[in-house]
């Protein structure tokens, strides 16, 4: 009993250490440690066991003071720890939608769905409340959805960052940039015409995450 006790609070706390890597992009273990109240040796040995699962990597980066400090980051092998959406048939039905209707079809497709999106979505973040309310609301859903969606101050400037940390359908998106397109018209149908919404990183290019810059947008005077 104690030994399944003991296991079953290994597993726990592995699947943290992925979620915070996963949220917070490389971190050393010092950092680690910090964020899950443990041990530097302890979480360790914890990364340890996950680099000899495949789940995790490390890289040397340089500290002003003695030996080089180990940066530790998520594989591609731990994607399956989170939500993908049937990437495989997303992916074979959206070839075969391309070959039977051709790509203006496919953007048909991909509009019916944006809508359908809209719809559900205005249900759930309302046009009159604030700004960062609807946001709230909007990252909510996303959540729900498998994004791992949140929202931060934006540090660059007035507005708001809605960061979404993973992508449950990335091997769609991969396979058709419509996606990712119709995701960027859906986020300003659904917070309204008064505010700009922009990507500034995008995992389908390589980024961590993807983020959005949302802000109001400014009103020039008439003369």
């Amino acid at each position: 009993m104690a030994h399944e006790t003991r296991r079953s609070g290994e597993r726990k706390t592995r699947r943290a250490i992925v979620k915070l890597l996963k949220t917070e992009g490389p971190l050393g273990s010092a950092q680690l440690a910090e964020r899950l109240g443990l041990t530097a040796m302890a979480v360790r040995l914890h990364l340890y066991a996950l680099q000899e699962e495949g789940m995790v990597s490390a890289e040397d980066r340089p500290v002003p003071v003695g030996r080089p400090a180990k940066s530790w980051r998520l594989t591609r092998e731990a994607d399956r720890h989170f939500p993908e959406a049937y990437a495989e048939l997303s992916v074979a039905l959206i070839d075969a939608m391309q070959e039977t209707f051709g790509a203006e079809g496919l953007g048909r497709v991909l509009a019916s769905r944006c809508a359908r999106q809209q719809a559900e979505y205005a249900k759930r973040v309302r046009a009159a409340d604030p700004l960062e309310k609807r946001l709230k609301d909007l990252a909510q859903v996303r959540t729900e959805e498998g994004y791992m969606a949140e929202v931060r101050e934006d540090e660059g400037g007035e507005g708001f960052l809605l960061v979404e940390n993973h992508c449950p359908i990335c091997a769609a998106a991969n396979a058709c940039q419509g996606f990712c397109s119709t995701e960027l018209d859906l986020f300003r149908t659904v917070l309204g015409p008064s505010v700009e919404v922009e990507r500034v990183e995008h995992i389908v290019s390589g980024d961590q995450r993807c983020a959005y810059r949302v802000r109001p947008k400014i009103r020039t005077r008439k003369r």
